[in-house]
């Protein structure tokens, strides 16, 4: 079994509170989402492994078990090409769950008209159990994948 820990602080709204139909229909996988508290804060790592993708806006972590997560930052993000995030770490990384590894502003992707909706995904997995609802902080457990 995986424990996926929140990425991000803010109400876990659940994949169907996501603004995409990609995800909202569960097609990326199942999980759920993040409605981001607003203003400046870090995304972390929800599992521990090593970062075998890293955009400013997404990333995807995969444990030694083989079990990847994917954590996007917002919808439409990848249309800012970086503008308004920081990376905190780098592709190939090693990162223990809780670590840092994107800095960004859920308020300023508000601002430009994108929703900051954060979903968290479990790639190649048929389901997930035991899925938050309601307020999360960074660390709190999320899902978890069996």
């Amino acid at each position: 079994m995986t424990t996926v820990l929140a990425p991000v602080e803010g109400e876990a709204v659940g994949l169907a509170g996501v603004p995409d139909p990609v995800f909202s229909a569960g097609l990326v996988g199942p999980g759920t989402a993040i409605d981001p508290l607003r203003g400046p804060g870090k995304a972390v790592a929800p599992i521990t492994g090593k970062i075998m993708k890293l955009h400013p806006h997404a990333y995807v972590i995969v444990g030694d078990d083989g079990r990847g997560v994917l954590v996007h930052l917002g919808i439409d993000t990848v249309q800012l090409k970086g503008d308004g995030f920081q990376l905190l770490a780098a592709e190939g990384d090693r990162v223990s769950a809780g670590q840092p590894v994107v800095a960004w502003d859920p308020a300023a992707v508000e601002a430009g008209g994108r929703s900051p909706v954060c979903p968290v995904v479990a790639l190649d997995a048929e389901a997930v159990s035991e899925v938050a609802q309601g307020a999360v902080h960074v660390g709190d457990e999320l899902f978890r994948w069996d």
